[in-house]
């Protein structure tokens, strides 16, 4: 327990954290005050050296598979929490600053996403029936930030304002072409149809959730106006009037920013411009954490400003407008949750 208590009080600064370890011996961290109160049991004499050396991974695979059990009324979402309000502390140990550095130069690699990759990494976390995302999406079956007029609104009254957000960004006008990357399960791409009276070419490579937006379209009467391809994005051929691209980009990797911007440039005909909505950080360039990368974005990354905009820059597309909708997210996962 050395080690990891070594970690733990420079890490523990706000709430507390309460170990019990497998012989029974209680290690307190933390002040107590300014954050949550969390008490975890170990059931594997292991997991004192895993969570060392990867604290955020083995964590969660530890509370999945029942060797990391919460007590005394805690659960995973307060330890969430209590990781929260203590991020900068677990990146001040010299081990774990020297195994980001190591995942950063190895960032080029986790993130390699050509075409027959792409489809593998997005097939691993979409190609799941309907039916699981019904369990917790709206009716929409929108898979991204919503856009709230209040925080406690209704999901899927906030999904359609952000649909009718993006229309009105892309000042769309019936009969207009419009290209969509990464549709999902086809919510905007039948808004965009039914309301604006465009013409959309929406690219997906989950054949699942290419089948369900088939069904959803044809049901909306409006599948003659909507031309739902199984196909990456870079295979895709303009012109289009607009270009139009949510929650995406996440899937792309850094190192392929460059020509995700560039097929976008070049699928726009004369005057034609693009809006792209997707996750960022606060922080500077990064990596993705481990457990989001091996169980749920595997290729992705969530991009600094800096990286989109130099990358923008670099393919010759001019940034004409930019909106944070942080706080959106935050009230979108917690509806998901509920």
């Amino acid at each position: 327990m050395r080690l990891l208590s070594h970690l733990l009080k420079r890490f523990v600064e706000k709430g507390q954290l309460t170990v019990i370890t497998v012989d029974g011996v209680r290690h307190v961290f933390g002040s107590g005050v300014d954050g949550p109160s969390v008490t975890v049991r170990m059931h594997d004499k292991k997991l004192e050296r895993d969570l060392f050396l990867n604290p955020e991974l083995v964590s969660a695979e530890a509370y999945m598979d029942g060797r990391l059990t919460f007590e005394d009324g805690a659960g995973v979402f307060d330890l969430l929490n209590l990781f929260s309000v203590n991020r900068k502390g677990l990146g001040a140990h010299p081990v774990q600053q020297a195994l980001r550095k190591g995942w950063r130069a190895l960032r080029r690699f986790h993130q390699a996403n050509p075409i027959a990759k792409a489809k593998e990494n997005a097939s691993s976390h979409y190609d799941h029936p309907a039916e699981f995302y019904r369990l917790w999406l709206d009716e929409t079956m929108a898979y991204s930030c919503a856009y709230f007029s209040e925080p406690d609104e209704p999901l899927a009254d906030a999904q359609r304002n952000k649909f009718r957000h993006v229309a009105a960004k892309l000042k769309l006008t019936p009969g207009m072409r419009v290209a969509e990357i990464g549709s999902g399960w086809g919510g905007l791409s039948i808004y965009l149809a039914k309301t604006c009276g465009v013409h959309v070419t929406a690219i997906n490579v989950s054949p699942e959730q290419l089948a369900e937006s088939r069904r959803l379209a044809e049901a909306a009467g409006v599948a003659d106006q909507i031309d739902f391809r199984e196909m990456d994005y870079r295979d895709l051929k303009g012109p289009f009037d607009r270009v139009v691209s949510i929650g995406m980009m996440e899937h792309v990797g850094v190192h392929h920013f460059d020509a995700y911007f560039t097929t976008i440039r070049e699928l726009l005909g004369p005057g034609g411009f693009a809006l792209v909505h997707a996750i960022g950080r606060m922080s500077p360039p990064g990596t993705t954490a481990p457990f989001i990368r091996k169980y749920i974005f595997p290729g992705g990354y969530v991009p600094a400003l800096s990286e989109v905009f130099a990358s923008t820059e670099r393919t010759h597309l001019w940034v004409a407008d930019m909106e944070v909708l942080r706080l959106h997210y935050y009230w979108t996962i917690r509806a998901w949750r509920h």
